[in-house]
């Protein structure tokens, strides 16, 4: 080889290229269908929860984000299937709270 590029390292490269682009294609697309289900999700609390309520979701989103996921999936079931009637307040919030999260464990230790 003299003066040239071999072809094979040219076209081993212009895949590779192609591959990081698809790459990068399928993230973004993964991405903007991530944030618009949130969106959508945040749009139906919004329509079932008091701004108190959401309040109160928010900050126990920031403490425990697996708790909170799982009271937001359980009142989107709610009012998709229609058996949400009114909007829940905080106090109300705070009561589906208190049966979807089991009460801690008291622990006591005896020194003898």
């Amino acid at each position: 080889m003299v003066g040239g590029e071999d072809p094979e390292l040219d076209e081993i490269r212009r895949r590779k290229l192609m591959e990081l682009q698809q790459q990068q294609n399928y993230q973004a697309e993964a991405s903007r269908q991530a944030s618009m289900a949130d969106a959508q999700r945040q749009n139906i609390l919004r329509g079932i929860l008091t701004p108190e309520a959401r309040e109160r979701l928010g900050t126990l989103k920031i403490a425990y984000p697996d708790i909170a996921g799982q009271v937001e999936d359980r009142l989107i079931m709610l009012a998709q299937s229609g058996r949400l009637n009114e909007l829940i307040d905080d106090a109300t919030l705070k009561e589906i709270l208190a049966r979807l999260v089991p009460s801690k464990r008291e622990i006591t230790i005896k020194r003898k």
